[in-house]
C-alpha cells in the first residue's frame, strides 16, 4: 500500500534537509517545504529534494493573479509537483495558479492547525472555491477533526491533506476517520534522531 504520509520538512539547513529527504523517501508520499528552507537555500533546493520525493511548495500563495502566476511558474520550473495557496484572495487568484500548469497539484487552505487558526476562515466559501477552480485538494487541520469532517462533506472527492499531527497534538487516526487522505507530520520526523525510523513509524500508523 502506498504511503499516506507527507513530511513537512521545515528544516532551514540545506544539507540536513537533503539528507532527511533522502532518508525518509521510502516512507513518504510527498515532501512539503516552506519559505524558511527556500529562503535559506534558494529554489534549487526544490529541484534537489524532488529527486527523492514529489515536492509540494507550501508557500500559502495569497496575492493578485499575476503575482500568484509568477510564484507558481518559479516553483513548478524548479521541479515542484504541487503548491499550496490561500483561498481568501478569491477565484481569479486561484485560477491564475491553476492555469500555469493544470497537471500540477493545487491545494487550497481551508483552515489552519494552530490555536484559533480557524477563526477568520469561511469553510463553506473556501470549499466552494476549491471546487470551482478545480483544485487537486485542500488543507484542513488534524488538530480539529470536526473541521476535517465538515470539509469532507463539502468537497466530495477532492484530496484532504492534514497538518498538525505530532508536535501540535493532532490524532492521525481521528483525522483519517474524519476523511483526510494524507497526514502531514513535521517536527516529529525531521527533529528526530532517526528521521527514517520516525517516518516509517508514522507511515505504518496510517495503513
Amino acid at each position: 500500500m502506498s504511503s499516506r504520509l507527507v513530511l513537512a520538512l521545515d528544516e532551514t539547513d540545506p544539507a540536513r534537509a537533503l539528507e532527511i529527504a533522502k532518508q525518509v523517501s521510502p516512507f513518504v508520499a510527498k515532501i512539503k517545504i516552506n519559505y524558511p528552507l527556500v529562503l535559506s537555500a534558494g529554489l534549487e533546493i526544490v529541484t534537489e529534494i524532488s529527486k527523492f520525493s514529489p515536492v509540494i511548495c507550501d508557500f500559502k500563495v495569497a496575492d493578485i493573479p499575476n503575482t500568484n502566476r509568477l510564484i507558481a511558474e518559479a516553483a513548478f520550473n524548479a521541479g515542484a509537483s504541487g503548491i499550496i495557496a490561500h483561498a481568501f484572495p478569491g477565484p481569479e487568484s486561484l485560477k491564475a495558479l491553476r492555469e500555469v500548469d493544470a497537471s500540477k497539484d493545487l491545494y487550497v487552505v481551508i483552515t489552519m492547525s494552530h490555536p484559533k487558526g480557524g477563526h477568520f476562515f469561511d469553510i463553506e466559501s473556501f470549499c466552494s472555491l476549491a471546487l470551482e477552480i478545480g483544485a487537486t485538494g485542500v488543507v484542513a487541520p488534524a488538530t480539529r477533526p470536526e473541521d476535517v469532517s465538515k470539509v469532507r462533506s463539502l468537497i466530495g472527492d477532492l484530496e484532504i491533506i492534514s497538518p498538525g499531527v505530532g508536535a501540535q497534538g493532532g490524532s492521525s487516526k481521528d483525522t483519517l476517520k474524519a476523511g483526510a487522505n494524507f497526514i502531514i507530520v513535521g517536527r516529529g520526523i525531521y527533529q528526530s534522531d532517526d528521521p527514517a525510523a520516525a517516518a516509517e513509524k508514522y507511515s505504518k500508523e496510517l495503513v
